[in-house]
């Protein structure tokens, strides 16, 4: 905790919210997880959350084994995990492009917001509470 008359660092901050998009042609989406990327604090990590029930209302079909493994890629190349091959190798704002880009796979990214945060830990966890649930 700061003291009173203490200022606390900040650091700017960008992040995504992943989207499980079972059928692009139809546009529905659930939010499945945010990743939070910060230069200043050296910081680039995901969180995630399938929820099952309301994955399975939307799309019954949709192999959640899928989702959970496309979560789980971005959870190797944010940590540059050896098993993100040649990316997880590249420097932190280079793996946040890439997980930030386009895709039309299963698991998208949406546009790119950004902020300050003293805590750019805390800030995932409040980003995943508030917009994945």
């Amino acid at each position: 905790m700061t003291a009173p008359g203490q200022s606390v660092e900040l650091a700017g901050f960008q992040y995504v919210v992943l989207r499980c998009v079972p059928r692009v042609d139809r546009e529905e989406f659930l939010n499945v997880g945010v990743v939070v990327y910060s230069q200043a604090a050296d910081y680039l990590c995901s969180a995630s959350r399938i929820r099952t029930g309301a994955i399975r209302a939307l799309a019954p079909e949709l192999d959640l084994a899928a989702v959970a493994a496309a979560l789980d890629a971005v959870r190797q190349l944010c940590c540059g995990d050896g098993a993100a091959g040649a990316a997880g190798r590249t420097g932190l704002g280079q793996r946040f492009g890439w997980l930030a880009a386009p895709k039309s796979t299963v698991v998208q990214p949406g546009p790119v917001h950004g902020g300050m945060t003293a805590d750019p830990a805390r800030q995932l966890e409040h980003l995943l509470r508030s917009l994945v649930g």
